[in-house]
């Protein structure tokens, strides 16, 4: 099961624009190695997975909640969080639901394969891998700080990457969280 491993690079380098404080949601979070990581930092964290042992070990954390989200109600119906982490996990019909998780002032941090990644490894399966600019599509609404689109290596894979930060109400929300400007 992943979650053990270290937090992605990816969400490490962008968790400042996490406003202080805010609640954090791991989707398919595994056994929380981003709950760990945001809950040291000082959030109140929350993950969701389908699997048992992930929901027990994201109970150590935070708030646990074991929900199948690909076949069942989404568990945070109403809720909005001041970031909601996804990694190598895709599933397209959640996008929109994921998307208006993100709180005012909040940010969507996601990682996950992209094309390509079949002729190094799994996931191969189209269903499973984003497709170029895709995660710009889904994330139209959002103001978009970084993003990256290729190969990795150790291991070899290839990934989308997106930091996208809500509009926040307040005029001095951007200096406030620190954003950079442009892209990666």
């Amino acid at each position: 099961m992943h979650g053990s491993e270290t937090p992605s690079d990816w969400v490490r380098r962008w968790s400042h624009l996490v406003p202080p404080g805010a609640p954090v949601l791991d989707v398919a979070c595994g056994l929380g190695r981003h709950l760990r990581w945001f809950a040291l930092r000082g959030h109140p964290v929350t993950g969701v997975d389908r699997a048992p042992q992930a929901a027990e070990a994201a109970a150590a954390v935070g708030e646990a909640v074991c929900a199948d989200i690909e076949n069942g109600p989404w568990p945070f119906a109403g809720r909005q969080f001041g970031a909601v982490v996804v990694t190598n996990y895709l599933w397209r019909p959640l996008w929109p639901t994921l998307v208006a998780s993100v709180a005012p002032g909040g940010v969507l941090l996601c990682e996950t394969f992209a094309s390509g990644n079949e002729t190094v490894g799994r996931p191969s399966r189209p269903d499973f891998l984003l497709q170029p600019g895709e995660l710009l599509s889904t994330c139209a609404g959002l103001r978009v700080v970084a993003y990256e689109d290729g190969y990795l290596d150790a291991p070899a894979r290839f990934v989308q990457r997106i930091a996208a930060v809500r509009a926040s109400s307040e005029a001095a929300a951007p200096a406030r969280h620190g954003l950079a400007g442009g892209s990666s």
